[in-house]
């Protein structure tokens, strides 16, 4: 959309475009924005496009595709014309005597989210509904009898066309109404239709291997999975021949139960991705397939498509082999246990590979950093006692558990890379210039001085190795990642910057990632020399990359939306007391993150005259449940 509206600029003939532009554009011309011209379309004079922001005070803000607008331009609320915040707009410019540029909105493109959340708030002796992303209050499609019937603090989702009440979920005092809210800001939904539980049901559930001659009966090979704790989806299993020095990576077939464009395949493809909660996972497929018959647990047979990748004595691979199989994992480890045995090496009789394999796995995962970046980042988990409040939190680190299965799961995915020339692919481009140049003097100002490289690869590992005196390596970490694009799904092949691959992909995780379900469909097109059921599902997959690249996000916000929620809720029980925190932005606004008994909790502080990665102590000052802000002032600055 973005691209299509900047290129109005220039000049687009209507028959390069899909429907759904040609829809727009014919929109944008009945209502005099573009003009016609020897059959190109043009941008008219005196209109924008954008993205509306909408600040606590009510003041709108639009973020200008056209980049000769260096400054967003200033919308104020009786302007709206009933956009709302991140809604994609045409605006009308305004008189340019003013000090800022101002427009007012002409028409609503793009809606950001076709629903909203409120709380219900008294304003006087009326009911409105306060946004919860931006804080504003507004009037309700519905009688006062029937808000005033609700207790305040109600929470409500709201059909933005028309701010018609389209759910109650909640009261904003429940811890339960978190995860609702969390799905709710994002249109996540929880629940699959009762077509898809009956799809994913009449599978069955156990695997007749009668059923499957031609597969590769692996069955007495003493594969296993390694995962975490609480991990009820196995997507993958792996065993290690020793005598022969074949790794075997089989991964969880879904493709055989999921067909392109039925139920479950269109709702996999709306959702993307699973979300994981502390105290759930809401699934991208039903249970019934994520947790039972695509799920490889120990000693049931289960259907997977198998990588065979064979290596010589020195660790360089030979030859790398992919086809359908039948396997019985006979082990189900987590993390921690394998951790353990690495530690204590007891005997492990039919899994004793699981020491050669760590030893192969060590070697090829430092001759892989040589042209690759190991951030050490931490994720944070959080943990919920009984009622849902936030009881502690946990960082969890790579352990050579965590290490083993990594690269195990790198060489499949980019050996599944190899197989294709177009489809699904995983790229992550270099960092940006003028990224590494601002992320230079942020370092400059914590006494990491390092002079500009064009060679990236070399300056990251020179700011690591600095960082790692100063013992500020994880804080430094996560600014060099930000300062880098994001990794984001294609059709064509773009390489890996960060993983150091010249082609990769992800194949590994088809129960939680439709990415991976995509190309093991193409991958047997392609097996099967079928390459009418190859372009088949080529179709729109430029378009189903950028979507997924956005699911992608959306899910990992809902994850972070609802850790906020737990914290905010934690600190308003916590006002007045002192933390420790880490300054982590500094910019126009200052913003710590807490560490310690309780940690990961961003805390937004007023003094703004504090340095990027300062340790300080603060107080708590303000908790907003509703807007899930936690607010606090410095009270003393600390040493490391």
């Amino acid at each position: 959309m973005k691209e299509f509206l900047k290129n109005l600029k220039y000049g687009i003939r209507s028959q390069d475009l899909n429907n759904e532009f040609k829809h727009i554009l014919r929109e944008l011309a009945s209502n005099g924005v573009v003009r016609e011209y020897k059959n190109v379309f043009y941008r008219n004079n005196g209109f924008v496009f954008g993205t509306l922001d909408i600040s606590s005070s009510g003041t709108g803000f639009l973020k200008c595709f056209d980049e000769y607008y260096k400054q967003d331009l200033l919308v104020q609320s009786k302007h709206f014309q009933g956009a709302n915040y991140k809604d994609i707009v045409v605006a009308k410019l305004l008189s340019f005597k003013r000090k800022r540029v101002s427009a007012k909105i002409f028409l609503v493109l793009q809606r950001a989210n076709e629903t909203f959340l409120v709380v219900t708030k008294q304003h006087r002796n009326t009911v409105l509904g306060m946004n919860i992303k931006t804080g504003l209050l507004l009037p309700l499609k519905a009688s006062q009898k029937s808000l005033k019937a609700l207790p305040l603090g109600t929470v409500l989702k709201i059909r933005s066309q028309e701010n018609a009440i389209v759910e109650v979920l909640g009261h904003i005092n429940d811890e339960s109404v978190d995860e609702k809210i969390a799905l709710a800001l994002f249109n996540k939904n929880d629940t699959f239709s009762q077509l898809c539980h009956n799809e994913a049901l009449s599978n069955g559930e156990e695997v007749d291997s009668t059923m499957y001659p031609n597969r590769k009966d692996l069955r007495a090979l003493p594969f296993c999975t390694i995962d975490p704790l609480h991990a009820k989806d196995f997507d993958d299993a792996i065993y290690f021949d020793e005598s022969s020095r074949k790794l075997y990576v089989a991964i969880a077939d879904v493709s055989e139960y999921v067909f392109a464009y039925s139920a479950i395949d269109k709702e996999a493809r709306a959702r993307g991705f699973s979300i994981y909660f502390p105290h759930k996972a809401v699934p991208m497929l039903p249970q019934a397939l994520s947790e039972n018959i695509c799920s490889l647990k120990p000693g049931l047979d289960r259907l997977v498509y198998c990588f065979v990748i064979s290596f010589d004595e020195k660790a360089h691979i030979l030859k790398e082999e992919l086809f359908e199989a039948l396997i019985t994992s006979k082990k189900r480890y987590t993390y921690d246990e394998v951790d353990i045995l690495f530690e204590k090496k007891p005997k492990l009789n039919d899994f004793s590979w699981l020491y050669s394999l760590f030893e192969l796995t060590k070697i090829i995962r430092k001759r892989r950093l040589k042209n690759a970046f190991e951030f050490r980042t931490k994720e944070l988990r959080i943990v919920l006692d009984s009622s849902g409040a936030l009881e502690s939190t946990i960082y969890e680190r790579d352990t050579f558990s965590h290490n083993l299965i990594e690269e195990c799961m790198l060489l499949a995915n980019k050996a599944a890379a190899k197989l294709i020339d177009i489809g699904i692919f995983r790229n992550h481009l270099s960092a940006d210039s003028r990224k590494i140049i601002k992320l230079l003097d942020e370092l400059l100002s914590l006494g990491i001085d390092v002079q500009f490289n064009p060679n990236i690869p070399e300056l990251i590992r020179d700011i690591q190795a600095l960082a790692d005196t100063l013992h500020l390596r994880a804080e430094v970490d996560k600014l060099i990642i930000k300062a880098h694009k994001k990794a984001e799904y294609g059709s064509e092949n773009a390489g890996h910057f960060g993983l150091g691959f010249e082609s990769y992909t992800h194949f590994t995780s088809p129960i939680r990632r439709y990415s991976d379900l995509l190309l093991h469909r193409l991958l047997k097109a392609k097996q099967k020399k079928d390459e009418k059921l190859f372009r088949y599902l080529l179709l729109n997959i430029q378009s189903t990359c950028e979507n997924l690249s956005l699911l992608e996000r959306e899910a990992d916000k809902v994850a972070y939306e609802f850790m906020d929620r737990k914290f905010a809720r934690w600190a308003a029980k916590n006002i007045g007391k002192r933390f420790k925190a880490l300054v982590i932005e500094n910019d126009s606004i200052c913003k710590a993150k807490l560490y310690g008994e309780i940690s990961g909790a961003n805390v937004f502080v007023y003094e703004n005259n504090l340095t990027l990665l300062e340790y300080i102590e603060v107080e708590l000052i303000e908790a907003d449940i509703a807007m899930a802000k936690i607010y606090a002032r410095c009270v003393g600055k600390l040493g490391e």
